[in-house]
C-alpha cells in the first residue's frame, strides 16, 4: 500500500506542475492578446482537470493528502471578457 501511495504522491505533484503550466501559458497568451490560443489553452486545461478530479474521486479520502489544484476564476478577473 505504500508503494501505491508513493506513487500517487508523485503523480499529483506532477498534475500540480503540468496545472500551473497551463495557468503561466493562459498568462501569456492573454498578455499577448492572443484569443483563439488562449481559449484553445483554456479548454485543453479545463479537460486536464475535468479527468484528474474523476481519477481523485476514485481513490478514498484518507489514501493521500495532498490537495488538488484549485482552479481560480479568470473569467471574474476579466481574462477572457
Amino acid at each position: 500500500m505504500q508503494i501505491k501511495k508513493d506513487t500517487l504522491e508523485e503523480n499529483m505533484i506532477f498534475v500540480g506542475t503540468i496545472y500551473d503550466s497551463f495557468e503561466a501559458l493562459e498568462e501569456t497568451l492573454g498578455k499577448l492578446k492572443l484569443e483563439r490560443p488562449l481559449f484553445l489553452t483554456y479548454l485543453a486545461k479545463m479537460a486536464f482537470a475535468e479527468e484528474v478530479f474523476k481519477r481523485a474521486e476514485a481513490v478514498p479520502d484518507n489514501f493521500c493528502k495532498i490537495p488538488l489544484p484549485q482552479p481560480d476564476s479568470k473569467i471574474e478577473r476579466g481574462i477572457y471578457n
